[in-house]
């Protein structure tokens, strides 16, 4: 399996938009947390999430590829569970099978929810710090708030048997730990 460090590598070879790469940091850091918290592969949950976009600079254009062209870059280097969450976690784009496994849900919900706690970060005087799972439920429901950000993949946290506020405190911590890295730190 490739190491996290090489992943990066890979990563920044492929994107190298700021806002790339820190959704992809943070949805490294919520997978590893979520494995710590259902006791998984942590290194095989956090480089699948590092790398679950690695196509997104060449696909953006081209939705149908997107997840696909992942897997093709990926083989050989991850296993094939991990190829299988990354295809599914766009099914909705690519005709992919959709979500079979806990790993599956679990990419889709940890890679989906970094959009919402780092709009939430935004606009709070003290970014990420101090940010309570209540805070981003309530903007949950504000569909003008992130729009962009597909409330019923988050709620796919269920699937992995976490209650959403457990997922968005898990998701908050994670975030948190590397919040300079990914411009969430306090001013």
């Amino acid at each position: 399996m490739i190491t996290s460090q090489d992943a990066l590598t890979l990563l920044k070879a492929h994107n190298d938009e700021p806002n790339l790469i820190h959704h992809a940091l943070e949805s490294e850091a919520v997978m590893r947390g979520l494995a710590r918290r259902l006791g998984r592969d942590e290194e095989l949950w956090g480089v699948t999430g590092l790398l679950h976009d690695l196509d997104y600079a060449a696909t953006r254009d081209n939705h149908a590829r997107h997840g696909l062209d992942s897997v093709d870059m990926l083989a050989g280097k991850l296993p094939d569970e991990a190829l299988d969450a990354i295809r599914r976690h766009a099914s909705e784009l690519n005709g992919a099978e959709g979500p079979q496994t806990e790993f599956d849900h679990a990419l889709r919900c940890g890679e989906t929810v970094t959009g919402m706690v780092h709009a939430g970060a935004l606009v709070r005087p003290t970014r990420i710090d101090g940010m309570q799972p209540k805070s981003l439920k309530k903007k949950m429901k504000d569909k003008a708030f992130a729009a962009s950000v597909n409330r019923d993949c988050i709620r796919e946290c269920e699937r992995i048997g976490l209650e959403l506020g457990e997922f968005l405190q898990v998701a908050i911590d994670a975030i948190t730990d590397i919040a300079p890295e990914v411009g969430l730190a306090p001013e």
